[in-house]
Formats: C-alpha cells, sequence, structure tokens
C-alpha cells in the first residue's frame, strides 16, 4: 500500500537505458508507489551535453549538467546510476552512498573493477547498492544467487552474457557467414557499436563474470581475476567443423569451484553439444546455466541488452530499494566471507578441439599423439581429411590441464609434419 511518503529520485545519465527508465517511472507512477509504498517522483537528471536532442519526452526543466549536485542535494532520496564507464561514476556514486543515498547502478564494468570499495561504503553508511541491470539485462540473475540460493551451495554458473558476441555467432552458424560479415550485420542492425572491441574481445563478458562469480562464492572476484579470449579468432571453418560434430560455439562466462575449493572464472569461446540448453539461445538473446548441490541445474532466459529490457531490471531494484527506505531497513549486504582463492587459468581442467595442417606422409599421426603422450593430454577422438601433399587432423582430447595444453600446443608448432596449428576450442559439458 503506498503511504502517502514521497521519495526523490535522481537519474545520472539518460541514454537509451535512462530515457526508458525516465519513461517507465512516469507512466507507472502509480502502480510503482503502490508496490513501493511511496511515490518516486524523478526530480533531475543528469547530462554531459544539454545539446543532445534524443531525450523526447523528457521535461528539460529535469536536465543538468552539475552531476555532482544531484548527489549531494539533501533532498534527493535515491539515485540512479546509468552514465555508465569508471569515472566520474565511480566518483559520484560514493558521494551518493556517502551522503546517505540509496543507489541503483547497471555499471557493470565500475562494479568488476572496484565493487568492494562501492560496498564498503554503502555498508558504512547504511543504505542500498543495488545492480541487477548489471548483467543479463532483464533477466533476474543476480537477485536469485544474492536471495534465493542463498541457503545453497552454488557449484557453476555458465553463460551467454554478452548480445552482440552470441548474435555474431548465431549468423556464423546458421549462415556460414565468416566473422567480418556477421560483425558487419550486426553493427547494421545496432546490435554492435562502431568499436565492438569490448563486446568481441570479451571484456563485457568478462565484468559480468566477475559479478557473477563474487554473487555464487561469496567471495570478492575482480574483472582482472577473470581469464579472458575473445571470438575474434574464431572462423567459418571452425563453425563447420562444429557443425559436422553437432556442436556449436558460444562466447561462454564461466564460473565454478574447484576440487580444491577454489574459483575458477573464465570466458572464452566454447563449443558444447547442440542438445545443451545454451544451444538453442539464439542472436541477442542471454542465458544463465546454473548448478547448485541442493536446487540442482536452472537456467534464466531472456533479453540481455536494450534500452526497455534493462530498464526494467533498473526499475526493479527501485522499487526494492524503496520499500527500504519506507520500512527503514536495508536489503543483503556484499557476501564475501568465503574468501576463496582464484584458481590460476593453467590449473583449469576442460576438453579441447584442436585443427591441425600436416603433412600428408607416414609417421605425421604417431609423432602428434606422441606429443600429447608427452604432456598427459589423452586423446579421445583423431579425425584425418586429406588435401593433395596436406592434410587436415581434428583432434579432440579428453580433460586436461589448460597448462599441459598450452605446452602441447607449443611443441605440436615445433614439428615439421605440423605446417599450422589452425585452431584450439575449449570444449565443455563432453563426455571424456
Amino acid at each position: 500500500m503506498n503511504s502517502g511518503k514521497t521519495l526523490r529520485v535522481g537519474m545520472l545519465g539518460c541514454g537509451a537505458v535512462g530515457s526508458e527508465v525516465a519513461r517507465l517511472i512516469a507512466v507507472n507512477q502509480s502502480d510503482l508507489a503502490q508496490r513501493s509504498g511511496a511515490r518516486l517522483e524523478l526530480v533531475k537528471i543528469g547530462i554531459r551535453n544539454l545539446a543532445v536532442p534524443s531525450r523526447a519526452n523528457i521535461s528539460q526543466e529535469l536536465l543538468t549538467t552539475d552531476l555532482e549536485s544531484i548527489v549531494s542535494d539533501p533532498e534527493i532520496d535515491l539515485v540512479i546510476e546509468v552514465i555508465g564507464g569508471i569515472e566520474p561514476a565511480r566518483a559520484l556514486i560514493l558521494s551518493a552512498l556517502e551522503n546517505k543515498k540509496s543507489v541503483v547502478t547497471a555499471n557493470k564494468a565500475l562494479l568488476a573493477k572496484h565493487g568492494g570499495e562501492l560496498f564498503a561504503a554503502a555498508d558504512k553508511n547504511g543504505v542500498d547498492l543495488y545492480y541487477e541491470a548489471s548483467v543479463a539485462g532483464a533477466i533476474p540473475i543476480l537477485r536469485p544467487l544474492r536471495e534465493s540460493l542463498v541457503g545453497d551451495h552454488v557449484q557453476r554458473i555458465m553463460g551467454i552474457v554478452n548480445g552482440t558476441t552470441n548474435f555474431i555467432l548465431t549468423k556464423m552458424d546458421e549462415k556460414g557467414a565468416p566473422f567480418a560479415d556477421a560483425l558487419a550485420e550486426a553493427q547494421s542492425l545496432g546490435f554492435a557499436e562502431a568499436d565492438p572491441t569490448a563486446d568481441v574481445e570479451g571484456f563485457d563478458a568478462a565484468a559480468k563474470a566477475a559479478i557473477l562469480a563474487s554473487l555464487a562464492f561469496h567471495s570478492r572476484v575482480t574483472d582482472a581475476d577473470v581469464f579472458r579470449e575473445g571470438i575474434t579468432q574464431v572462423t567459418d571453418t571452425d563453425v563447420a567443423v562444429a557443425k559436422s560434430l553437432d556442436l556449436v560455439i558460444k562466447l561462454l562466462a564461466i564460473a565454478e569451484l574447484t576440487k580444491d575449493g577454489a574459483i575458477s572464472v573464465r570466458v572464452h569461446p566454447t563449443l558444447i553439444s547442440r542438445t545443451h540448453p545454451l544451444a538453442s539461445v539464439r542472436e541477442s538473446f542471454n542465458a544463465v546455466f546454473v548448478e547448485a548441490e541442493s536446487a540442482g541445474a536452472m537456467m534464466f532466459f531472456g533479453r540481455g541488452a536494450g534500452g526497455t529490457p534493462t530498464a526494467s531490471a533498473i526499475l526493479g531494484d527501485l522499487v526494492a530499494v524503496a520499500r527500504h527506505r519506507v520500512s527503514g531497513g536495508v536489503g543483503p549486504r556484499e557476501s564475501d566471507y568465503a574468501e576463496r582463492i582464484i584458481a590460476p587459468m593453467g590449473s583449469t581442467r576442460t576438453q579441447y578441439l584442436i585443427r591441425l595442417d600436416v603433412a600428408d606422409r607416414p609417421g605425421v599421426l604417431a609423432s602428434v599423439a606422441q606429443t600429447f603422450s608427452k604432456h598427459d593430454v589423452s586423446i579421445q577422438t583423431v579425425r584425418q581429411t586429406g588435401l593433395e601433399d596436406e592434410a587436415e587432423l581434428i583432434i579432440m582430447t579428453h580433460k586436461a590441464s589448460d597448462a599441459a595444453l598450452a605446452a602441447t600446443v607449443a611443441d605440436l608448432k615445433s614439428l615439421d609434419a605440423v605446417k599450422r596449428v589452425a585452431s584450439v576450442i575449449r570444449v565443455e559439458g563432453m563426455s571424456t
């Protein structure tokens, strides 16, 4: 029920996401008041440039370029941050928290790098820092990890958390398009930025992986802890070979506990069976597959980006922190009690698919097999195709450590019979 109280909201940023947040607060004001217990009034929006013309239906009286005035205004109760990036977002959020204002943010890069500092400031000042929109857009994944599964033990998270790369890999798989063509299509449709580096090189997914791992394993994980490999080296040949083996390539964020209780967290192109639930996630959609000790396996699926889906997650957080403000409490704090260590990538064990261009002559397969054996990397299957005086070997390994596989590949490159190591792609979820 609406208590009759009004909470004044300030917002930092007003791009595609911020504009949609402002619209939804206005059109849903009555429902939001009933759900939160207070009328939510957007009173000020901080932007960098008043001349930018893409803010239709937003009163010019709300706009200011003095962002500090929003986080320091004693009349503002709650702050939404959607400007992105590290600075000035970090300083502004810290200032808001220090001024006893609860904050809702979608800033995954900031949280993955400086989350510990921000959570400590929220805790010190007795306010909320909510960030559901920072991972997978509208998909509710952070709150289930932080609240619904808090009585369980999460063992593994494997997710498609970047819509741009999933769109590109979908087009490569379904149309046989080269990477450059699929990227150009993504850019033409607005799924990829003019500079797609953050997406295609895995930086965006790595930040999200750090946030997911922190919540799942009750330990502080930063983006620097995440092994990262993008999709720019994935070729249409790799995709065709995957299809021939009934596999599909996805850029996955993977966070899991090792046998000795450390955290392995990584982002890289990954081969999975077409029967795996994540294999059917197409185009710009996201999905996160969670495995927990008692709950078992579950998948969260939906739109992972865009103004409206992200705004939906922000408003969900806004209602939550408004409820706490009305009742005089706060939500769950940062849970980092476990203090688990981060496992080095070299210790991570998985399967691999390796493509080699080799000389087509007797003894080549034996020398290649001997190289694998030298590093205790067991071969599961080998497929050979010939082309004049050269051949291609497609080798699937059993599980091996990343360090052992790297050493194997280095030795393979030194063999006279190996013309080229065409690709090495990790494989998840296959029988070993």
